[in-house]
C-alpha cells in the first residue's frame, strides 16, 4: 500500500460547482469544501455517524457513499505531503498542489468553511484524458497509470514565480567572505545537515534562512521550516504522537514529520528544515528512531523505518536538508550528544566586521562614532580570545550593530549600554577588574566617559 512506503496519496479534487471556488483557492492557498449545514467534519468519529447525519440533515434516502467518503477523507485521509489535482467539470484540470496543513474550520467565512493548506504549484487549463470522475474529491492513489498520466500532463509548466536570491545578495546580507561561504555551501551539500555555531549576534538564524534561499536560488518560504528547541520539546511534537482532542486522544504527525512528507511529494525541489537552539532540547528523545534516517547515507525510502506510534514505514527524503544554530556562548547548555554530532557538520559563524559586506554597510553610515565603536569592539573582542576561560566562542557579533539605514547616536548608546555592557558582565562576572577596564575602552571611545 502507498501509505505503508509512506509516500504521498493522490486526490482529484473539484474546488466548487463549476469549479467556482477556484479563485478563492488560489488567492488563499487553501482547498475547501461545502457540506456547511454538517459543520466542523471533526466532530464525526466515525463514518457510520457521518453518514446517518448527512441523511438526517439532507433529508436523504440513499447512501450518499460518495459525500460521505468525500468528507471523511478530507478530514482524516487526507495527509500533508499528499498531491491534489483539481478540475473543473468533467474535461478540465486546472491545476496541481500540494496539501500543507491538517484539516480545519473556519466558522468566520460565508461557505465552503472545511479547509486544507495548499501550495497550488502548478495553476493551468489542460485538457483531462477522457472523463473525469463526478466526485467531489476521489482518492485516485491506487489507478497508477491514470496518476502517471495526469503527472506527465505537469512536465515542463513553470511554477509560480519567486523572487530570485543569488550569492551577490548573500554577501551583501549576511557578513561572511565569499571563500567561507563557497566552503559552508559544500558542507551542506555533501553532508545535508550543518549546525552554524556561534556567540550571540554572529547572525546565525538570519543566515540559516539566507542559506536556504541561496540554495534555492529563489525566497520560496513554503520550502522553508522553523522550529526552535526547547527543554520540553519532545519526539511528540517533532515526529508524532498523541495529543488530547476533546475527550479523548487522538494521534497527531509532527513538525518533521510533516515536512519530510511535503519534501517527499516534491522530489525535483530542495526544502529545508532550520532548528534553532538546536543544543537546547533532549536531542536523542526528540529525534528517536530517525537519528539514524537524517545520515546523508541512509536518506530515501530505502533506509524507511516503523515508525514507534504508527502502522507506517517512514523515510527521510534525499531532497531535504537540515540546518541548525547553536550558541556556543551558553554556559548552560550540555554539548551536543555525540551521535548527532557525526551526523553534522559544524560551521563556525564568526563575527564579520572585517567582511566587504560590513565594510560597505559601515561606509554607508558615514559615521565617525560608529568607526569608533566598531574599532573597540576588535579590541574588545581580541581580549576574549585570548582569555582562557571564554576564547573565540564568546566574541561579540556583528549583528547587534547592523539593520540601521542611517547612523542615530541615540540607537548606538543603547546598543552600547544594554547590549554590550550586560553582555561583557555576564562573561566577566568573576573578573569584575577586567570587565570595568573593557566597558571603560568602549565608553571612552564613544566619549561617553
Amino acid at each position: 500500500m502507498e501509505k505503508e512506503k509512506g509516500k504521498p496519496r493522490y486526490w482529484l479534487y473539484a474546488p466548487g460547482e463549476g469549479a467556482s471556488e477556484w479563485e478563492r483557492c488560489q488567492r488563499e492557498g487553501i482547498m475547501c469544501l461545502g457540506w456547511d449545514d454538517i459543520g466542523d467534519f471533526s466532530r464525526y468519529h466515525s463514518e457510520a455517524e457521518l453518514t446517518k447525519t448527512l441523511k438526517s440533515t439532507y433529508n436523504k434516502t440513499g447512501s450518499m457513499k460518495n459525500d460521505k467518503c468525500a468528507i471523511w477523507d478530507f478530514a482524516n485521509k487526507m495527509k500533508i505531503g499528499d498531491i491534489v489535482f483539481a478540475k473543473k467539470g468533467l474535461s478540465k484540470i486546472i491545476g496541481r498542489g500540494i496539501v500543507e496543513s491538517d484539516y480545519a474550520y473556519d466558522a468566520a467565512v460565508e461557505s465552503y468553511k472545511s479547509y486544507r493548506k495548499v501550495k497550488w504549484t502548478d495553476v493551468v487549463d489542460l485538457d483531462h484524458p477522457g472523463n473525469a470522475v463526478v466526485k467531489t474529491l476521489t482518492d485516485i492513489t491506487k489507478y497508477k497509470e491514470y496518476v502517471k498520466k495526469l503527472n506527465a500532463m505537469f512536465v515542463g509548466k513553470v511554477e509560480q514565480a519567486h523572487e530570485p536570491y543569488s550569492e551577490e545578495q548573500f554577501l551583501d546580507e549576511v557578513y561572511i567572505s565569499k571563500e567561507r561561504l563557497a566552503s559552508l555551501k559544500a558542507l551542506l551539500e555533501r553532508k545535508k545537515n550543518v549546525i552554524l555555531q556561534g556567540a550571540p549576534g554572529v547572525g546565525k538564524t538570519f543566515a540559516a534562512r539566507r542559506l536556504a534561499y541561496l540554495m534555492m536560488g529563489c525566497k520560496d518560504r513554503s520550502r522553508v521550516e522553523f522550529v526552535q528547541f526547547h527543554q520540553n520539546y519532545s519526539y511528540e511534537d517533532f515526529i508524532m504522537g498523541y495529543k488530547p482532542d476533546g475527550e479523548g486522544f487522538k494521534l497527531r504527525c509532527g513538525t518533521f514529520y510533516n515536512f519530510c512528507r511535503k519534501a517527499q511529494a516534491d522530489s525535483e525541489h530542495e526544502y529545508f528544515f532550520i532548528i534553532d537552539e538546536i543544543n537546547r532540547g533532549n536531542l536523542s528523545k526528540i529525534f528517536g528512531e530517525l537519528l539514524m534516517l537524517i545520515e546523508n547515507n541512509y536518506r530515501g525510502e530505502q533506509h524507511a523505518v516503523r515508525l514507534a506510534y504508527s502502522d507506517e514505514t517512514f523515510f527521510v527524503p534525499e531532497n531535504l536538508y537540515i540546518i541548525g544554530m547553536m550558541n556556543t556562548a551558553d554556559r548552560s547548555l550540555a554539548m551536543i550528544d555525540y551521535a548527532l554530532r557525526r551526523r553534522f557538520s559544524f560551521f563556525t559563524m564568526k563575527p564579520g566586521f572585517d567582511s566587504e559586506g560590513f565594510r560597505k554597510y559601515q561606509e554607508s553610515l558615514n559615521s565617525k562614532q560608529m568607526d569608533k565603536a566598531i574599532d573597540a569592539i576588535r579590541s574588545i573582542n581580541k581580549t576574549i580570545r585570548e582569555d582562557g576561560s571564554l576564547g573565540e566562542g564568546f566574541c561579540i557579533g556583528h549583528s547587534y550593530f547592523c539593520g540601521q539605514k542611517e547612523f542615530d547616536g541615540q540607537w548606538l548608546n543603547n546598543v552600547i549600554d544594554f547590549d554590550i555592557e550586560p553582555l561583557l558582565k555576564e562573561y566577566w562576572f568573576d573578573n569584575p577588574t577586567r570587565c570595568a577596564e573593557q566597558i571603560k575602552l568602549l565608553k571612552q571611545t564613544l566619549g561617553d566617559d
